[in-house]
């Protein structure tokens, strides 16, 4: 086990192509432990749990082994509005996993010279090594949240390094800062901003994790090009909290018709693809990209049963299918005018049929109309099932 320190979390690093050499020198000029504040939620590579609080002040040598850990440390919950020690609804800021900080950094490909946009200051540590590297006037930052923009800010000036810092929504990116010769986001979309393409200069890289409402978030690497447009393919999984005007605000089941009087006069009958099958991360993206009006919750059961609902976001139709150990067939349960698992099911048929994609088979085009996810080629587009 390597010492918790800058020197142990890096050598980690180091070890899973994450840190190359040419961000190692802000690495260590930019210590992790000056960009986290004293209570912090640490987290997991997936995201989605977060551990009990730790303070530092109570507790330093736990802080300090989990600030050069390999984790994602959430440092907010609920916009702010949550206090006290336990967990709140929502985590909304965070330091992000340093494999995932230093994997964006090198995806970037930043140059002397270069001008960034950076969309999501959060508490601070990743504007730090772009402000190192490249100079604090070529780096821009934009936080929604001024609470979070004004810590940051702090932590910033204090080693020296104050970028140009905005308190705004990232959306609309920073157009007195254009144009960018790079931009970086270190929060999750489902639409990039065509703002950002504009502010960016032809040959500029866009780099951001994206992903559709319900599915599977990949960091996409985009290459600006003279016609207006943008486009490149996925290059790693990822889950960072959405970008804020693009939260997703999927409606209560109760409000469906028939849902709580399930199963209602829905058409029921059996299914060979597997509940089992939606947690993948790349049947997640597929799904979520074929279709995007459709989201997903669990109802847990007894041990490790548990029914998965599929509902649309118009809130007219829904469908269950119940999983158990041990079932190859599986019952489901069809309401409205859509039959959503008979859907599912076209989706992941067409998923085998192209050899079962993983994330970097797949790409995504931006343009002034729209985005659109394609496969193996900008040119290959994947189907979107909307009615």
């Amino acid at each position: 086990m390597k010492e918790a320190g800058p020197a142990g979390l890096a050598s980690g690093l180091i070890e899973k192509g994450a840190l190359v050499s040419d961000w190692l020198p802000a690495f260590k000029a930019v210590p992790r432990d000056l960009f986290v504040p004293d209570r912090l939620w640490p987290g997991t590579a997936g995201g989605n749990r977060q551990g009990d609080l730790v303070d530092r002040n109570t507790d330093p040598a736990r802080w300090w082994g989990l600030v050069y850990s390999d984790r994602p440390l959430t440092t907010q919950w609920d916009d702010g509005a949550h206090s006290g020690d336990g967990k709140g609804r929502s985590p909304t800021s965070s330091n992000s996993m340093p494999t995932m900080v230093f994997s964006m950094l090198r995806e970037l490909s930043v140059e002397r010279g270069c001008r960034v946009l950076e969309i999501g200051t959060g508490t601070g540590w990743n504007a730090a090594l772009l402000a190192y590297r490249l100079g604090p006037d070529n780096v821009v930052t934009v936080e929604v949240d001024p609470v979070v923009a004004e810590e940051a800010r702090h932590r910033l000036d204090a080693v020296d390094l104050l970028p140009v810092s905005v308190v705004g929504d990232g959306a609309q990116g920073y157009p007195d800062g254009a144009p960018y010769d790079r931009i970086i986001a270190t929060c999750g979309l489902s639409r990039v901003p065509y703002a950002w393409v504009q502010q960016a200069r032809p040959g500029s890289v866009i780099v951001a994790p994206w992903g559709p409402p319900y599915g599977g978030q990949g960091v996409v690497r985009l290459t600006v090009d003279e016609d207006g447009t943008a486009s490149g393919p996925l290059v790693m999984s990822s889950a960072f909290m959405r970008l804020r005007d693009q939260r997703d605000r999927f409606p209560p089941t109760a409000s469906f018709p028939g849902a709580e009087q399930w199963p209602a006069d829905g058409e029921r009958r059996t299914s060979t693809l597997s509940p089992d099958d939606m947690g993948a991360w790349f049947h997640m993206f597929t799904l979520g990209v074929q279709l995007p009006d459709v989201f997903c919750r669990v109802e847990w059961g007894e041990g490790s049963a548990y029914r998965l609902w599929l509902l649309e976001m118009s809130g007219r139709s829904w469908a269950t299918a119940d999983y158990a150990d041990g079932r190859s067939e599986y019952e489901v349960v069809e309401y409205g005018p859509r039959r959503l698992w008979a859907e599912a099911e076209a989706v992941m048929s067409w998923w085998r049929e192209q050899g079962e994609p993983r994330f970097e088979r797949y790409g995504l085009t931006v343009t002034p109309q729209g985005q659109h996810v394609w496969l193996d080629r900008p040119d290959n587009l994947v189907p979107v099932r909307v009615p």
